[in-house]
């Protein structure tokens, strides 16, 4: 009985202890990130995706981190992958409605800021904004 019970704990021990060391990849990377340490905490970000791939804000953070780097594909790629993951992720539809708009690809920013409009909840003043920018830039 006693082996057994044993042998259920280091089971469970074995199947937890990594997950469980594993959990704060994404906090060490937020505080990183913070810090202005844009290589470490890409590396940390990344270190979560491995272990939770569903994780949108490693993925956000991603890309705020390439738009730092000035890195435009990469910070598109993970918006995507944030909208993609939760679509009704109003940082993520924002940042690339932005993004698109800098990219002169007016049709697209104005279709992503109108899905934003519709979601709106913490980014209705941006929102607001962003239609105003994309109506100024796109009559020139």
């Amino acid at each position: 009985m006693i082996i057994k019970l044993l042998k259920i704990l280091m089971f469970y021990w074995i199947l937890t202890g990594p997950l469980l060391s594993n959990t704060n990849y994404f906090e060490e990377g937020l505080s990183l990130f913070k810090d202005k340490k844009y290589d470490q905490a890409k590396f940390k970000f990344e270190q979560d995706i491995v272990f939770n791939p569903k994780n949108e804000l490693s993925y956000l953070y991603l890309s705020k981190i390439f738009k730092n780097l000035n890195k435009k594909n990469l910070e598109e790629q993970n918006l995507k992958t944030v909208i993609l993951l939760n679509p009704k992720n109003e940082e993520a539809i924002y940042f690339l409605a932005k993004l698109k708009l800098d990219a002169s690809d007016y049709k697209k920013s104005k279709e992503l800021n109108s899905r934003l409009s519709k979601l709106c909840d913490k980014f209705c003043d941006k929102s607001m904004n962003l239609k105003i920018e994309i109506e100024n830039l796109s009559k020139k």
